[in-house]
């Protein structure tokens, strides 16, 4: 082989080779730990909404417990909504 070639052939390894540990690997290692961030922010996001929904539910309870106890009011008629006309 001439030798012309084979510096050039060691110049392209060298310059894919720091692309590729350089840019490509660190561009993919950033990605994949974004995506496991997110998902684990999503997660803590799911679990808080569903300690939020307990915790309603919860409150809610008491609430329609006591309402189906109470003495049903007496029917005072039709309840008509008051407008003020200006």
């Amino acid at each position: 082989m001439n030798p012309i070639n084979i510096i050039i052939t060691v110049i392209v390894c060298y310059i894919l080779y720091k692309f590729v540990f350089n840019l490509v690997l660190p561009m993919y290692q950033t990605a994949k730990q974004v995506r496991r961030q997110m998902g684990d922010i999503q997660d803590r996001m799911r679990q808080q909404y569903e300690q939020e929904q307990q915790y309603y539910q919860q409150q809610q309870q008491p609430d329609n417990f006591n309402r189906q106890q109470a003495k049903p009011k007496a029917d005072k008629g039709d309840y008509l909504d008051f407008e003020e006309i200006k």
